[in-house]
C-alpha cells in the first residue's frame, strides 16, 4: 500500500491528485527534469502544497488588536493596489524593485522577529510619512514575495500518511541544493572521509564510520580530475601503468587519495584482484574506465567475477556526465508546543542539518533546516514521506550549479544519523522504553526486576549486552505481526516484555490485525476457518510490508540502534544533574541556603559554560560541609563525567541544543498561523526564510532551462557591510586563527568578522577624555623576571582582553596555559594568571605587539584529597611574573579558590543592586582571605580536553570510587533486594509486585484506540 490514499498518479515517487492527469504530468516531469524541484510554486502547487495559500489571512489576537487600534486612530494604512509597476528600476537590488523593498522583505522573514501583516502595514505607513524613497505598497510587497517564492523558494509538498493524516513538508532536496549553490557554504562542504594529520577526531568525517564502517555504495562515488571522472568499483590505470579498482575516496593533507585494490593480468590476458588494499594518490590516476574501454584496453575477467559485474558503476549513468556526490543528512524530531504560553499545543516537528558541513557551522541556527510539522501526523508518518524523497535522489540526483566552481553538479541524499532526544530515539529504535525489563535501545541488557536485583543481573546493567541491530528488530516485529494475524494479544505482549522490542508505529497495525481477525471470525457470513483467516492476513502483511513497518527500520545505511547518539542534554543536565540537585537542595535549611547562595555568588565564572551547566561544573566547591559524604561523592562523579562528555574533539554532542533552540523559531511562525492549516502555514513561512537566507548569501537559483542567477550587487554589498544581518539570520562567522598576528580589533574595517589569535582590544577611554598611555616602568611588568628585555620608558596602552590561540577572549585575572619566555620547548606549557595586557601605540598589523604580564603559578605534584583536583600554588611561595608575547597564550581554563583551607567567609558588605543601581539594602558577600592556593577545575566543560592534554595523566585521570567494581555492585544489589523485601512486606496481600508491569502494559493501555497512539516517554 502506498503512503498516499487519495486517487493519484506517481511521478518520481510523488503523487498528485488532478482532474487533468496528462497535463500535470508533463508540467511536473519537465520541471523535475530541468532542476530537480527548484520551481517552487508550480511544482509544489501541483502537488497540492498550498491550495489557496494567499486566501487565508494571518490570525492572532495581537494582530486583531493592532488592526483595531489603527482603525480607531484613523490611520490609513490599507494602501493595497493592483499595480504591478516597480517602485524603482534599480537592478542593484535584484530580484527586488528597490533597496527599500529588499529591507522590508528581510524584516518580514527574520527568524526570531516575526512581523504580522498589520505591523508591516504600519512600517510601510511610517516610511511613507517620513518621506522614504521607493516605498512599495503592502500589496506590491506581497506580490513580489509570492513571485520570489515561485522563482527561488522552497517547495512545500502535501502528503497524506497511511493513517490518513495530512501534513506539509519542505523539500529537503532544495534545502540542501541551496548549500551547494552558495559559494560561502559550498567551500565548507566535505564530500569524502578525511584522515586527520594529528589523529584527533574533530568532525564526523574523521570518524571510523565514514572511513571504514560505512558501505562504500553510500559514499560519494567519484573523483573529478579536471573533468575526467573516476568511480569506485571501476577499473582505472595509474601513471605507472598499474591497474587498480578504487574502493573509497579519502582526503589526507588536503589531497584526495583512495583505498584501492590492485589488479594483475596474466599472460593469457585474464584479470585477477590481489587480496590487499593499497593507498593511492588520486593525482596518479591517468585513465578511467571509459578511457580504457575506448582504447580497447579492458582486460578479460573470469566468469561470474564479482568485481567485473559492478563495471561500469551504474551511478555513472544517472550522473549524466556531471560530478556526482552524496550529501549526508542528520535528522531530528521532537514534540514542541506551538504556543508561547504554558498551554500545551503539541506539534511533531522535524528538522535536519547538512552533515557534510563542519561542526562549527551546523551548530548554528542558520544551518538548521525546518522540514515539517504537524499536530496530527506522528514523526513516523512524516518520516515515511521524507524517506521517499531521499530515496528518489538515488535514482534521480538533484542538479545544481556549484557555487564555488560555477559548473553543474549532482548530489544524492543519504540519512546518516538521528539526533532526536532519548525518548524519540528509543521510539524509532522500536524499544519498549526505560520502564521495560529490557530498556536499552542499543543492546539486550536487562531482565525482570527480580533478575536485575540479583548480583549477576545488577552487575550486567553496567556492561554492554548483546548488541541490537535493525535486522534483528525487524525479524522480531515480523514475528509479532504474524502472531497478530492469529487474533490474540497476550503472546505479543509476552514477546515484547521478554525482548524489549515494541514499535509504536507497527503497534497500530498489530492492533488493527487483531481487530480484523476478530471481526472476520465473528462475522455471521464468514465461511473461513481460523487458519484460513490467519493465512489471508499474513498474505496481506507480506504485500504491505513497507506500510506496516517504520521507515526508520528500512532506511538503507541507517541503523537506529547504532546511529542514534546518546543525547546528553536530557541524559545528564536535565536527567542525572537535575535529580541529584533536587535531592541535595531540598534538605537545606534556610541558613544552609544562605551559605550556599553566597558561595555560588563567589564562583569564578571565567572559562565556565554558564546557565544550567554551572551546577555540574562548580557545585562541588559550594556544597562542602552542606551535604552527606555519599552526596559529595556523587557530585564529584557527575562533575567529572560531565566534563568528559563535553569533549569537543572526541564526538559531537552539543548539536541537539541547537535543534532545541530552533524550536523558538518554530513557535514564532506557529503563533502567526491562522491555525486552520498549521502544518502548511509553518512550512511556507520557514520555507520563505530559507529562500531569503539563500538570496542574502548570494546563492544561485535556476532560470528557464539552463541559466542561473543570483541577487544583485547591492544586496551582496549590503550583507557584506552589515555582518549583524547574518547574525539575525542565525549565522555566526567562524573566527580564523593565525597565531602571532596581532591587530586592534576596534579599528577593523573589513566587513567580515575575522579574529586572529593574539589580537587585542584596548580598554575604553574615560568619558570625554583622550586615551592615555602609561610607562612600562609604572606597570606590574616591572616585577617580571624578564623585565630587562624591554625598555622601561616605553609607552603602552592598557588592553581589555587578548585573543588566545584557541580563539577566546582572555582578560586580566584569566587563568591561562602559556609558553614561558624561559622555556626551551613549546611542548612544555606553564600556567598562570594574567596580571596585565599591554599594547604599544605604534603597533601596526601584522607586527607582534601586545605584551602579556603573567603571574606565575605551578601545578603541585599531587591532587587535593577532598576534591581530587590539581592544585595551583606560587613557585616557592613567592610572587613571580613573566612578560610573554601574545602568541604565547595557548588557552584559558577555569580555576576556583580554595576557600575551605583559607577560611573564606561572608565578611564583605555591599549595596544590593536593584533596577541596575545601588539600593539602600546591604548584603554580605564572601571575601577571599588568601591568594596562595587554587584548584584546576576538572569539572569545567570549557577546554576540558586541552587541560587534560596539558597536565600529567596522574593528575587528571578519573579516580574510581571502588577498586573492586564487582564487589561494589554486589553490595548495592543486596541493598536493592533488602529494600524490595521490606516493600513487599508492607504491600497488602492482594497486591502482586508484577515485574512485567514495568514493560509499559498498563491496564489502560491494553485496548487503546486503533487510530490514535502516542509515543512512549522513555
Amino acid at each position: 500500500m502506498d503512503i498516499f490514499v487519495n486517487p493519484v498518479f506517481d511521478v518520481n515517487d510523488f503523487v498528485v491528485a488532478s482532474s487533468d492527469i496528462d497535463d500535470v504530468r508533463l508540467q511536473i516531469e519537465k520541471a523535475f527534469a530541468t532542476f530537480g524541484l527548484w520551481d517552487a510554486e508550480s511544482a509544489a502547487a501541483s502537488l497540492g502544497a498550498f491550495p489557496d495559500s494567499e486566501s487565508e489571512p494571518e490570525h492572532d489576537e495581537d494582530e486583531e488588536l493592532l488592526a483595531d487600534v489603527m482603525n480607531i486612530a484613523g490611520l490609513d494604512v490599507n494602501d493595497d493596489d493592483d499595480s504591478d509597476t516597480p517602485t524603482s528600476n534599480d537592478t542593484k537590488y535584484f530580484p527586488y524593485d528597490s533597496k527599500t523593498m529588499f529591507l522590508l522583505d528581510v524584516l518580514s522573514n527574520l527568524p526570531r522577529q516575526r512581523i504580522s501583516q498589520s505591523m508591516m502595514r504600519i512600517i510601510i505607513w511610517v516610511l511613507r510619512e517620513t518621506g522614504a524613497r521607493d516605498v512599495p505598497s503592502f500589496d506590491r510587497l506581497r506580490k513580489v514575495q509570492t513571485k520570489l517564492r515561485a522563482e527561488c523558494g522552497v517547495p512545500t509538498l502535501s502528503f497524506t500518511s497511511t493513517l490518513g493524516n495530512v501534513f506539509y513538508l519542505n523539500d529537503p532536496r532544495t534545502l540542501i541544493a541551496k548549500d551547494w549553490a552558495t559559494a560561502e557554504i559550498r567551500k565548507q562542504i566535505r564530500v569524502y572521509p578525511e584522515i586527520p594529520e594529528d589523529g584527533v577526531i574533530r568532525e564526523i568525517w574523521h570518524a571510523e564510520k565514514w572511513r571504514r564502517g560505512m558501505d562504500t555504495s553510500l559514499l560519494s562515488p567519484m573523483f573529478d580530475a579536471s573533468g575526467k571522472h573516476y568511480y569506485v568499483d571501476e577499473l582505472a590505470m595509474l601513471d605507472d601503468k598499474r591497474l587498480v579498482i578504487p574502493q573509497r575516496w579519502v582526503t589526507f593533507r588536503r589531497r584526495v587519495y583512495a583505498d584501492a585494490l590492485e589488479v594483475i593480468v596474466d599472460h593469457e590476458g585474464l584479470s585477477s584482484v590481489l587480496d590487499r588494499t593499497i593507498f593511492i594518490d588520486a593525482r596518479k590516476l591517468m585513465k578511467n574506465y571509459l578511457d580504457l574501454e575506448f582504447e580497447g584496453k579492458l582486460p578479460h575477467w573470469p566468469d561470474n567475477d564479482s568485481h567485473a559485474s559492478k563495471m561500469p558503476n551504474p551511478k555513472r549513468a544517472i550522473a549524466g556526465g556531471d560530478p556526482l556526490y552524496v550529501s549526508f543528512i542528520e535528522y531530528f524530531s521532537d514534540d514542541v508546543s506551538g504556543n508561547r504560553s504554558k498551554q500545551w499545543n503539541k506539534h511533531w516537528n522535524v528538522y535536519m542539518t547538512h552533515r557534510n558541513l563542519p561542526r562549527a557551522l551546523i551548530r548554528q541556527e542558520f544551518h538548521v533546516h525546518f522540514v515539517s510539522s504537524s499536530p496530527h501526523a506522528s514523526v513516523m508518518e512524516q518520516y515515511a514521506a521524507f524517506k521517499k524523497i531521499v530515496e528518489a535522489t538515488h535514482k534521480d540526483p538533484v542538479k545544481v550549479r556549484d557555487g564555488e566552481s560555477g559548473t553543474q553538479i549532482r548530489f544524492m541524499l543519504q540519512k546518516i544519523v538521528d539526533s532526536s532526544d532519548n525518548p524519540m530515539q528509543s521510539e524509532i529504535a522500536a524499544n519498549i522504553g526505560s520502564k521495560g525489563n529490557y530498556p536499552c535501545r542499543k543492546c539486550e541488557v536487562g531482565g525482570t526486576q527480580a533478575e536485575k536485583r540479583e548480583n549477576e543481573g545488577y552487575h550486567a546493567l553496567f556492561e554492554a549486552g548483546t548488541l541490537r541491530s535493525k535486522e534483528s528488530i525487524v525479524k522480531e516485529l515480523e514475528e509479532q505481526v504474524r502472531l497478530a494475524c492469529a487474533g490474540v494479544a497476550q503472546p505479543i505482549k509476552d514477546r515484547q516484555s521478554s525482548t524489549g522490542i515494541k514499535d509504536a508505529y507497527t503497534e497500530y497495525w498489530i492492533r488493527d490485525l487483531i481487530s480484523r481477525y476478530q471481526a472476520m471470525k465473528s462475522d455471521p457470513k464468514n465461511t473461513k476457518t481460523p487458519d484460513e483467516i490467519q493465512k489471508e492476513l499474513i498474505e496481506w502483511t507480506v504485500e504491505n510490508r513497507d506500510t506496516i513497518y517504520s521507515g526508520f527500520l528500512t532506511t538503507e545505511g541507517f541503523d537506529p540502534t547504532r546511529d542514534t547518539p546518546i543525547e546528553i542534554l536530557h541524559t545528564i543536565l536535565l536527567g542525572v544533574v537535575k535529580y541529584i540537585w533536587h535531592s541535595t537542595h531540598t534538605s537545606f535549611s534556610p541558613e544552609q541556603k544562605l551559605v550556599y547562595s553566597r558561595r555560588l555568588q563567589a564562583t569564578n565564572t571565567d572559562a565556565l559554560s554558564v546557565h544550567f551547566k554551572m551546577l555540574v561544573q562548580a557545585n562541588i566547591f559550594h556544597i562542602r560541609d552542606l551535604v552527606s559524604d555519599d552526596q559529595f561523592v556523587v557530585w564529584k562523579a557527575v562533575g567529572e563525567l560531565g566534563a568528559l562528555l563535553w569533549f569537543p574533539e572526541i564526538r559531537n554532542l552539543k548539536e541537539y541544543i541547537i535543534f532545541e533552540a530552533f524550536n523558538g523559531v518554530f513557535r514564532s511562525c506557529s503563533i502567526f498561523s491562522n491555525h486552520l492549516a498549521p502544518s502548511r502555514d509553518i512550512a511556507l513561512q520557514l520555507g520563505a526564510q530559507e529562500a531569503l537566507k539563500h538570496r542574502l548569501m548570494s546563492g544561485w537559483w535556476p532560470v528557464g532551462e539552463s541559466d542561473w542567477q543570483r541577487a544583485g550587487t547591492g544586496i551582496q554589498d549590503f550583507v557584506q557591510m552589515h555582518p549583524h544581518l547574518r547574525g539575525l539570520l542565525g549565522w555566526s562567522d567562524v573566527h580564523s586563527k593565525q597565531a602571532g598576528m596581532e591587530f586592534q580589533t576596534f579599528e577593523m574595517q573589513t566587513p567580515l568578522l575575522i579574529i586572529l589569535a593574539g589580537s587585542y582590544h584596548l580598554k575604553a577611554a574615560p568619558k570625554n577624555r583622550t586615551r592615555t598611555t602609561i610607562k612600562l616602568s609604572g606597570t606590574v611588568a616591572a616585577l617580571a623576571l624578564n623585565y630587562a628585555s624591554y625598555t622601561a620608558s616605553s609607552e603602552w596602552y592598557e588592553c581589555a582582553h587578548i585573543i588566545s590561540e584557541s580563539s577566546e577572549e582572555c582578560y586580566e585575572t584569566s587563568w591561562v596555559f602559556y609558553i614561558s619566555p624561559f622555556s626551551t620547548t613549546e611542548k612544555k606549557l606553564s600556567v598562570g594568571r594574567i596580571a596585565s595586557i599591554l599594547a604599544p601605540p605604534s603597533a601596526k598589523p601584522p607586527t607582534p605587539a601586545a605584551a602579556i604580564v603573567i603571574e606565575v603559578f605551578r601545578v603541585s605534584e599531587s591532587r587535593d584529597e577532598t576534591y581530587g583536583m590539581p592544585v595551583l600554588v606560587r613557585p616557592d611561595g613567592e610572587k613571580v611574573h613573566h612578560i610573554v608575547a601574545a602568541e604565547s597564550i595557548k588557552f584559558k581554563f577555569n580555576v576556583q579558590h580554595d576557600c575551605a583551607s583559607a577560611g573564606c567567609a561572608a565578611t564583605g558588605e555591599r549595596n544590593k543592586k536593584q533596577e541596575r543601581q545601588d539600593s539602600a539594602v546591604v548584603e554580605k558577600f564572601i571575601i577571599h582571605c588568601s591568594d596562595e592556593r587554587f584548584f584546576v577545575n576538572l569539572h569545567a566543560f570549557h577546554n576540558a580536553h586541552l587541560v587534560r592534554a596539558a597536565l600529567p595523566r596522574d593528575l587528571v585521570k578519573p579516580i574510581p570510587i571502588s577498586t573492586d567494581r564487582k564487589e561494589l555492585h554486589d553490595r548495592l544489589a543486596k541493598e536493592l533486594r533488602d529494600r524490595a523485601q521490606i516493600q513487599a512486606a508492607l504491600l497488602p496481600d492482594d497486591v502482586d509486585d508484577d515485574d512485567d508491569n514495568h514493560d509499559g502494559f498498563s491496564s489502560s493501555e491494553s485496548e487503546d484506540s486503533d487510530s490514535d497512539w502516542e509515543p512512549r516517554d522513555c
